[in-house]
């Protein structure tokens, strides 16, 4: 049994850089590498492919990547794990096989699946399963007609049986991001799968370099500080079989590891950090502790979990109509004001009441609070939007649009993307399901045409709940700060990262030293939070603390518009938001001040 393994990740979604697979190959010695693709609607996308071309419904750039370098992982004995296979990972294993076959290569290739459940969706329902709305609380039989695909959350129990059946190459439907990573721990350790601490511990490694380079400096608020971006590193976890491990990335590489890239990436789409669920365990962010042991090297320690849910979230979509955008360049002087004349004449040109519109001005800091918006432009790209069920109103809209050019201002400009085309709108359901229900399956191939086949059921283990958390960790406060207080950015106090959850944004906001912290627990609150958004959030703002990181994670409800492929939103995933709050102003104590 090993002490120690090494796992590189080298994609963060589906569209990452193509070269980071070769890239973590060469740069050093790895023993798994793990690749993400999928995102909560990318399963509609690919089962709209498939509907094309039965042979489609994976990421096909996974497969471009092994055909440069399939030779470098068999060569180097580095076994892959990627959840590319989408709704058709049998497709996409056999295809590899392929690849493996034509190269002379001889491999094992493991496929997980059993997550695909929308074909069964009237007999689960008839059996019990509400599948209600987890973020909304509406009623499943409203859309279960029009769903256009069901996926369960898979977790990493599936594919530790492809590993231990001796695959080299291991392809996935639907298996969370933490699971391809949590996986290689338990077939090389040998942990138990009710060891909460140890799930929790892989859950948290898998969640640092699920999102690839933005762990490695990709994203960071102190943007200045990274010496170069350039062939920036993937991020590798040095996980040992006590489950303390450090994040780093190859030598001579660009960006960084450091304790703010790493603390950055944790509060990243976090949600409640005392309850950071997986199917493998539960989480809890509230007592992680990290350390910094030198350069590009930040040691994770000290992680506690809770036992698995005894239900697993499922990601359905649905068509919710149509919806288009187009936008005209509008240049000074005094484009502010040529640009709201413009937009009227736009919407009065539209005869049609839509289900919803939206105009922005990129370029005056429409995408902002109000409360910082600003223009200091004599350029604005004016952007339109609607969205409706009636197909024929939104066609009508992308004609309306071109007709501008010649009829208003002067200093318009077409920006090269014609006519604006309809687009349907693939809504998001999350919702639940029984673990006692759900079967993932593993079929491992050879390219001798060996197969071999495995059930696994997701039942319930028999463990003992805790009656309550255990506490904390709790950072003393502090004395009250002093001086004269100063009006400064956020930004000099904190930096922080945002992501979406739906509708939800969710902000992670970290103290740059523990006095901030204490000030911040104080004077940030949700009230003044959600003030500061007034005109984007509107619903209730949430916060969370945790006082082992100096940070504070704050859940904006009802802020990007629907969220996914429904908003209208320019960011529909709220990942400038972060930087808006930290242009924040606040008066603080001259203290607090000093050391930085």
């Amino acid at each position: 049994m090993k002490k120690k393994i090494r796992i590189g990740n080298a994609s963060g979604y589906w569209g990452d850089d193509l070269s980071a697979l070769k890239r973590q190959l060469t740069g050093g010695p790895l023993d798994y590498i793990t690749m993400d693709f999928l995102a909560e609607v990318t399963m509609s996308i690919l089962q709209r492919q498939r509907k094309s071309s039965p042979d489609l419904g994976y990421a096909v750039d996974f497969i471009h990547q092994l055909e440069e370098c399939l030779p470098l992982i068999v060569s180097k004995g580095v076994r892959v794990i990627s959840n590319a296979g989408g709704i058709n990972p049998i497709g996409m294993g056999r295809r590899v096989v392929e690849i493996a076959n034509k190269l002379g290569l001889n491999i094992k290739v493991g496929v997980v699946y059993g997550d695909d459940i929308v074909g069964q969706l009237y007999e689960l329902s008839a059996a019990g399963e509400r599948f209600v709305n987890m973020e909304t609380g509406e009623d499943f039989y409203e859309v279960r007609s029009g769903i256009t695909s069901a996926n369960i959350y898979l977790g990493a129990e599936p594919v530790v049986k492809a590993l231990d059946a001796g695959c080299h190459i291991v392809v996935t439907g639907r298996v969370t991001d933490t699971g391809i990573t949590v996986a290689p721990m338990i077939h090389e350790f040998g942990w138990a799968m009710d060891d909460w601490d140890k799930m929790a511990a892989g859950v948290v490694a898998g969640h640092l370099i699920e999102c690839g380079s933005q762990v490695s400096g990709g994203n960071i608020t102190d943007w200045h500080e990274i010496k170069s971006f350039d062939n920036i590193g993937y991020p590798i976890i040095e996980m040992e079989a006590s489950g303390e491990f450090v994040v780093t990335k190859h030598k001579k590489t660009g960006g960084a590891v450091s304790e703010k890239t790493v603390k950055e990436q944790l509060v990243y789409e976090m949600g409640d950090p005392s309850n950071y669920i997986s199917p493998d365990g539960i989480a809890r962010f509230d007592t992680i502790q990290i350390k910094s042991l030198g350069k590009d090297r930040v040691r994770v320690f000290g992680v506690k979990g809770k036992p698995e849910p005894d239900f697993l979230k499922v990601s359905m979509s649905y068509d919710d109509g149509w919806k288009a955008s187009g936008e005209v360049l509008v240049s000074g002087p005094d484009t502010p004001r040529k640009a709201e004349i413009i937009a009227s004449i736009f919407w009065n040109k539209l005869k049609h009441k839509y289900e919803s519109t939206r105009s922005e001005m990129i370029g005056s800091g429409s995408i902002w609070p109000q409360s910082i918006a600003a223009c200091e432009s004599n350029e604005i790209l004016l952007r339109f939007g609607v969205r409706d069920h009636d197909l024929q109103k939104v066609q009508d809209f992308g004609k309306a649009l071109s007709t501008l050019i010649l009829s208003g201002p002067a200093g318009m400009a077409v920006t090269g993307q014609g006519r604006p085309k309809p687009k349907q709108v693939i809504a998001y359901w999350p919702a639940l399901i029984h673990r006692s229900r759900v079967k993932a399956k593993v079929l491992t191939i050879t390219t001798k045409g060996e197969e071999d086949f495995h059930e696994i059921f997701f039942l319930v283990r028999a463990h003992a709940r805790p009656k309550s958390d255990e506490p904390a960790v709790v950072t003393a406060r502090g004395r009250k700060p002093t001086g004269k207080k100063r009006e400064v950015l956020l930004q000099e106090i904190c930096y922080a990262r945002s992501g979406d959850k739906g509708d939800t944004c969710n902000i992670g906001v970290l103290a740059r030293t523990s006095e901030i912290y204490d000030w911040l627990v104080d004077n940030l609150t949700p009230p003044v939070v959600k003030k500061f958004f007034g005109g984007i959030t509107h619903g209730k703002v949430i916060r969370y603390q945790l006082d082992n990181l100096h940070a504070l994670n704050f859940l904006l409800e009802q802020t990007l518009d629907g969220g996914g492929t429904r908003s209208l939103m320019i960011d529909p995933q709220g990942k400038t938001l972060a930087q808006a709050l930290l242009q924040m102003r606040v008066k603080v104590p001259s203290s607090l001040l000093k050391p930085l």
